[in-house]
């Protein structure tokens, strides 16, 4: 699994991807609505921010705890998806999760990536 760095003059997404800031994965940017099942705070409801095969990072207005184990639950254009991530890092309203294994959900998860990425090479998206 990814190990996230600390900085916060680094985006949370970019935080996901290992040491020295280097992205071990691309992420991809990702606009769909996310919710989560926190032992601590509930089920809190926000917004995607971007993906990549090892995590993504959302926006949520309530706190959730550093280090966390929590359910995300949110819908890419193959299908929905429920995963448990880990809360590995969070800048203002701004969070970023890296997943747990899943191996079925990892399968969705690496094929949207491919698809997403596809699509903004198309459109011309960073």
């Amino acid at each position: 699994m990814a190990r996230l760095m600390e900085g916060e003059e680094q985006p949370a997404a970019a935080l996901l991807y290992g040491t020295g800031g280097a992205c071990r994965q691309p992420r991809f940017k990702l606009a769909v609505a996310v919710s989560i099942n926190s032992r601590t705070c509930g089920v809190l409801k926000g917004d995607t921010v971007d993906m990549s095969e090892s995590g993504l990072a959302a926006m949520f207005r309530i706190e959730v705890p550093m280090g966390e184990v929590v359910e995300l639950n949110f819908t890419l254009p193959l299908g929905p998806v429920t995963i448990y991530a880990i809360v590995r890092q969070r800048n203002a309203f701004r969070y970023g999760f890296q997943f747990l294994e899943s191996n079925g959900v990892n399968e969705i998860i690496r094929q949207s990536c491919r698809q997403l990425a596809v699509e903004q090479v198309l459109t011309g998206e960073p």
